[in-house]
């Protein structure tokens, strides 16, 4: 009896050794998870309060439209510029130029002869059969006679009549009237592009206006 006693006693005894080792189990895993959930939080926290990096480096940007305003700005001002100048000399002296430019048999010259001759004047004083010029006309042409010439008569309205006469004549005379009548019948008429002002410039330079 005292035995079974004893054995009773023993098993109550360890029954509640391991009921405390296991609430003390369970109470040390508990205290653990508490503590890593609030060592997570505190790292998250810690992370949130760290400046956030971008990944993709940042290009400066380039405001292109600044260069091509300021390229536009400069164009206008050599186009007013070049505007002023050719302003400086008279409608008839842009007019010679520009025909030049536009039906010159050669730019490259030194100097641009310009005669003007009045109605009346024989096409070829040379030939005493030569017929006169129905109305008034300029003759431009170069310092050397492989520059050419061209003889017209302007129409106010950016064309001009081209007269087909040679800088000097070649051929056997007397040609008759028929011949001279041809060249007034053909005369050409040919629009003039006002052309480029600095070209224009450069020709006027070289005029030698003769009458």
């Amino acid at each position: 009896m005292i035995k079974r006693n004893m054995l009773y006693s023993t098993l109550i005894l360890f029954l509640l050794l391991v009921g405390c080792a296991s609430e003390t189990s369970d109470a040390d895993g508990l205290n653990s998870a508490v503590e890593n959930n609030e060592t997570r939080e505190s790292n998250l926290e810690e992370k949130a309060d760290e400046p956030k990096f971008e990944t993709k480096s940042e290009q400066p940007v380039v405001d292109k439209s600044t260069d091509v305003s300021s390229e536009n700005e400069e164009n206008e001002e050599s186009s007013i510029t070049e505007g002023k100048a050719l302003s400086a000399y008279s409608s008839a002296e842009i007019e010679y130029a520009r025909v030049w430019l536009a039906l010159g048999p050669n730019q490259e010259i030194d100097q641009l002869n310009v005669v003007h001759i009045p109605a009346g004047e024989p096409i070829n004083p040379d030939d005493e059969t030569s017929l006169s010029y129905p109305e008034d006309v300029i003759q431009l042409s170069g310092s050397r006679l492989v520059d050419g010439s061209i003889v017209y008569s302007g129409n106010g309205d950016g064309t001009v009549n081209v007269y087909r006469v040679p800088l000097r004549w070649d051929g056997e005379y007397p040609a008759g009237e028929e011949f001279y009548q041809e060249i007034i019948d053909t005369t050409e008429l040919e629009y003039i592009d006002p052309g480029n002002d600095v070209e224009i410039l450069e020709l006027i330079e070289r005029l030698n206006i003769q009458s």
